[in-house]
Protein backbone atom coordinates (compact mmCIF):
# COMPACT_ATOMS: atom_id res chain seq x y z
CA UNK A 1 0.00 0.00 0.00
CA UNK A 2 1.28 3.28 -1.03
CA UNK A 3 1.99 5.78 1.55
CA UNK A 4 -0.02 8.91 -0.50
CA UNK A 5 1.62 11.45 2.00
CA UNK A 6 4.50 10.64 1.28
CA UNK A 7 4.44 10.26 -1.82
CA UNK A 8 3.32 13.87 -2.22
CA UNK A 9 6.16 14.92 -0.13
CA UNK A 10 8.79 13.09 -2.25
CA UNK A 11 7.49 14.22 -5.53
CA UNK A 12 7.83 17.74 -3.98
CA UNK A 13 11.85 17.49 -4.94
CA UNK A 14 10.51 16.58 -8.34
CA UNK A 15 11.06 19.60 -11.02
CA UNK A 16 7.67 20.09 -12.53
CA UNK A 17 8.91 18.72 -16.13
CA UNK A 18 10.22 15.36 -13.92
CA UNK A 19 6.54 15.78 -12.33
CA UNK A 20 4.47 16.00 -16.03
CA UNK A 21 6.94 13.75 -18.03
CA UNK A 22 6.11 10.75 -15.17
CA UNK A 23 2.20 11.16 -15.91
CA UNK A 24 2.67 10.78 -19.47
CA UNK A 25 4.81 8.25 -19.59
CA UNK A 26 2.24 6.13 -16.95
CA UNK A 27 -0.29 6.70 -18.99
CA UNK A 28 1.33 4.84 -21.91
CA UNK A 29 2.93 1.88 -19.62
CA UNK A 30 0.81 -1.01 -20.16
CA UNK A 31 1.59 -4.82 -18.37
CA UNK A 32 -1.56 -6.32 -21.06
CA UNK A 33 2.03 -7.42 -23.09
CA UNK A 34 5.36 -8.43 -22.07
CA UNK A 35 8.94 -10.20 -23.41
CA UNK A 36 11.03 -12.74 -22.28
CA UNK A 37 14.48 -13.36 -23.81
CA UNK A 38 15.90 -17.17 -23.18
CA UNK A 39 19.28 -17.05 -22.63
CA UNK A 40 20.43 -14.06 -24.75
CA UNK A 41 24.27 -14.72 -25.41
CA UNK A 42 25.22 -10.82 -26.61
CA UNK A 43 24.84 -8.56 -23.70
CA UNK A 44 23.74 -5.99 -25.75
CA UNK A 45 20.98 -7.62 -27.33
CA UNK A 46 19.22 -8.23 -24.07
CA UNK A 47 19.72 -4.52 -23.09
CA UNK A 48 18.16 -3.06 -26.41
CA UNK A 49 15.40 -5.38 -25.68
CA UNK A 50 14.79 -3.51 -22.17
CA UNK A 51 15.08 -0.23 -24.53
CA UNK A 52 12.88 -0.67 -26.79
CA UNK A 53 10.28 -2.17 -24.08
CA UNK A 54 10.73 1.40 -22.33
CA UNK A 55 10.24 3.12 -25.77
CA UNK A 56 6.83 1.68 -26.61
CA UNK A 57 5.36 1.10 -23.08
CA UNK A 58 6.06 -2.31 -22.01
CA UNK A 59 6.57 -2.08 -18.19
CA UNK A 60 7.97 -5.54 -17.32
CA UNK A 61 10.78 -7.50 -19.23
CA UNK A 62 11.27 -11.04 -17.88
CA UNK A 63 15.01 -12.82 -18.61
CA UNK A 64 15.90 -16.49 -18.85
CA UNK A 65 19.22 -16.81 -17.44
CA UNK A 66 19.60 -20.69 -17.24
CA UNK A 67 23.09 -21.12 -19.14
CA UNK A 68 23.90 -17.54 -19.54
CA UNK A 69 23.92 -14.78 -16.55
CA UNK A 70 25.26 -11.33 -16.90
CA UNK A 71 24.55 -7.63 -16.33
CA UNK A 72 22.16 -5.36 -17.89
CA UNK A 73 24.48 -3.21 -20.28
CA UNK A 74 23.66 0.28 -19.16
CA UNK A 75 25.11 2.36 -22.43
CA UNK A 76 22.80 -0.03 -24.55
CA UNK A 77 19.64 0.35 -22.28
CA UNK A 78 19.80 4.19 -22.06
CA UNK A 79 18.46 4.05 -18.60
CA UNK A 80 15.76 1.74 -19.34
CA UNK A 81 16.73 -0.51 -16.24
CA UNK A 82 15.85 2.46 -14.39
CA UNK A 83 12.03 2.60 -15.66
CA UNK A 84 10.79 -0.98 -16.82
CA UNK A 85 10.73 -3.52 -14.41
CA UNK A 86 13.10 -6.62 -14.63
CA UNK A 87 11.81 -10.05 -13.81
CA UNK A 88 14.77 -12.95 -13.54
CA UNK A 89 14.71 -16.45 -13.88
CA UNK A 90 17.32 -19.06 -13.57
CA UNK A 91 14.78 -21.42 -15.34
CA UNK A 92 12.19 -21.07 -18.38
CA UNK A 93 10.29 -23.68 -16.79
CA UNK A 94 9.67 -21.36 -13.80
CA UNK A 95 9.32 -18.68 -16.05
CA UNK A 96 6.77 -19.81 -17.74
CA UNK A 97 4.91 -21.17 -15.06
CA UNK A 98 5.11 -17.84 -13.19
CA UNK A 99 3.79 -16.05 -16.57
CA UNK A 100 0.51 -18.21 -17.30
CA UNK A 101 -0.50 -17.93 -13.47
CA UNK A 102 -0.34 -14.18 -14.61
CA UNK A 103 -2.80 -14.58 -17.07
CA UNK A 104 -0.64 -14.53 -19.94
CA UNK A 105 -0.19 -16.64 -23.02
CA UNK A 106 3.05 -17.63 -24.30
CA UNK A 107 3.77 -16.11 -27.90
CA UNK A 108 7.20 -17.98 -29.22
CA UNK A 109 8.84 -15.34 -31.98
CA UNK A 110 9.65 -18.05 -34.45
CA UNK A 111 8.58 -19.66 -37.95
CA UNK A 112 6.33 -22.65 -37.16
CA UNK A 113 3.86 -24.66 -39.02
CA UNK A 114 0.79 -23.25 -36.71
CA UNK A 115 2.47 -19.25 -36.92
CA UNK A 116 0.57 -16.14 -37.40
CA UNK A 117 2.24 -13.44 -39.16
CA UNK A 118 2.43 -10.28 -36.77
CA UNK A 119 -0.66 -8.16 -38.67
CA UNK A 120 -2.90 -10.78 -38.05
CA UNK A 121 -1.89 -11.26 -34.44
CA UNK A 122 -5.04 -10.81 -31.86
CA UNK A 123 -3.55 -8.15 -29.49
CA UNK A 124 -6.55 -8.27 -27.71
CA UNK A 125 -5.05 -11.16 -25.28
CA UNK A 126 -2.88 -10.74 -22.98
CA UNK A 127 0.84 -11.86 -24.05
CA UNK A 128 4.42 -12.47 -23.30
CA UNK A 129 6.40 -12.70 -26.56
CA UNK A 130 9.50 -15.28 -26.31
CA UNK A 131 12.73 -13.99 -28.03
CA UNK A 132 15.35 -17.20 -28.17
CA UNK A 133 19.21 -17.12 -28.69
CA UNK A 134 20.72 -15.78 -31.12
CA UNK A 135 22.08 -19.19 -33.11
CA UNK A 136 19.81 -21.53 -31.54
CA UNK A 137 16.57 -19.90 -31.35
CA UNK A 138 14.18 -20.67 -28.92
CA UNK A 139 14.35 -24.03 -26.17
CA UNK A 140 12.30 -27.10 -27.12
CA UNK A 141 10.54 -26.13 -23.96
CA UNK A 142 9.23 -22.60 -24.97
CA UNK A 143 8.26 -24.28 -28.52
CA UNK A 144 6.24 -27.32 -26.34
CA UNK A 145 4.58 -25.07 -23.79
CA UNK A 146 3.75 -22.01 -26.67
CA UNK A 147 0.57 -20.74 -26.61
CA UNK A 148 1.06 -19.53 -30.27
CA UNK A 149 3.07 -18.70 -32.69
CA UNK A 150 4.14 -15.88 -34.34
CA UNK A 151 6.25 -14.43 -37.22
CA UNK A 152 7.65 -11.04 -39.17
CA UNK A 153 6.75 -11.06 -42.75
CA UNK A 154 9.82 -11.09 -44.56
CA UNK A 155 10.56 -10.61 -48.39
CA UNK A 156 14.35 -10.51 -48.88
CA UNK A 157 16.68 -13.21 -48.97
CA UNK A 158 17.33 -13.19 -45.07
CA UNK A 159 15.41 -15.13 -42.90
CA UNK A 160 16.19 -13.57 -39.74
CA UNK A 161 16.42 -11.23 -38.04
CA UNK A 162 18.57 -9.60 -34.61
CA UNK A 163 16.21 -10.11 -31.57
CA UNK A 164 16.66 -6.72 -30.54
CA UNK A 165 15.21 -5.52 -34.26
CA UNK A 166 12.60 -8.70 -34.05
CA UNK A 167 11.31 -6.97 -30.55
CA UNK A 168 11.21 -3.34 -31.85
CA UNK A 169 9.05 -4.59 -34.66
CA UNK A 170 6.33 -6.63 -33.13
CA UNK A 171 6.17 -4.22 -29.96
CA UNK A 172 5.50 -0.98 -31.96
CA UNK A 173 2.79 -3.01 -34.35
CA UNK A 174 1.21 -5.10 -31.25
CA UNK A 175 1.14 -2.08 -28.95
CA UNK A 176 0.12 0.55 -31.53
CA UNK A 177 -2.90 -1.55 -32.48
CA UNK A 178 -3.73 -2.61 -28.98
CA UNK A 179 -4.61 1.45 -28.32
CA UNK A 180 -6.98 1.47 -31.02
CA UNK A 181 -9.41 -1.62 -29.25
CA UNK A 182 -11.37 -1.26 -26.23
CA UNK A 183 -9.46 -3.43 -23.88
CA UNK A 184 -8.70 -1.66 -20.42
CA UNK A 185 -4.50 -2.10 -21.56
CA UNK A 186 -3.69 0.95 -19.25
CA UNK A 187 -1.43 0.02 -15.59
CA UNK A 188 -4.23 0.14 -12.55
CA UNK A 189 -4.26 3.23 -10.19
CA UNK A 190 -2.55 1.31 -7.68
CA UNK A 191 0.37 0.09 -10.31
CA UNK A 192 0.31 3.33 -11.44
CA UNK A 193 0.78 4.84 -7.40
CA UNK A 194 3.77 2.30 -6.92
CA UNK A 195 5.48 3.41 -9.76
CA UNK A 196 5.39 7.02 -9.18
CA UNK A 197 6.94 6.48 -5.70
CA UNK A 198 9.59 3.49 -7.16
CA UNK A 199 10.65 6.45 -9.61
CA UNK A 200 10.90 8.78 -6.94
CA UNK A 201 13.27 6.36 -5.63
CA UNK A 202 14.86 6.25 -8.62
CA UNK A 203 15.66 9.51 -9.01
CA UNK A 204 15.84 11.60 -5.48
CA UNK A 205 19.29 12.01 -4.35
CA UNK A 206 19.26 11.05 -0.32
CA UNK A 207 16.07 9.16 -0.81
CA UNK A 208 16.60 7.11 2.22
CA UNK A 209 17.65 10.34 4.11
CA UNK A 210 14.16 12.54 3.01
CA UNK A 211 11.98 9.56 3.93
CA UNK A 212 13.56 9.01 7.20
CA UNK A 213 13.14 12.74 8.22
CA UNK A 214 9.40 12.68 6.96
CA UNK A 215 8.47 9.77 9.19
CA UNK A 216 10.61 11.27 12.14
CA UNK A 217 8.80 15.06 11.64
CA UNK A 218 5.26 13.09 11.40
CA UNK A 219 5.63 11.72 14.74
CA UNK A 220 6.77 14.77 16.73
CA UNK A 221 3.70 16.25 14.94
CA UNK A 222 1.42 13.96 16.51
Amino acid sequence: MVDLQLLKHLETYLTDHRLQRFTKVLKQRTKHFTVATEDVYQLHNTSAVMRSCDVFGIQEVNIVEEVNSKSIDGEIAMGAQKWVDLNRYHSVTNCITDLKAKGYQIVATTPHTEDCELYDFDVTKKSCFFFGRETEGLSDEVIKQADSFLKIPMVGFTESLNISVSAAIILQHATSKLKKTNIEWQLTETEILEKRLDWCKKTIKSYDDIVTRFYENNSINQ
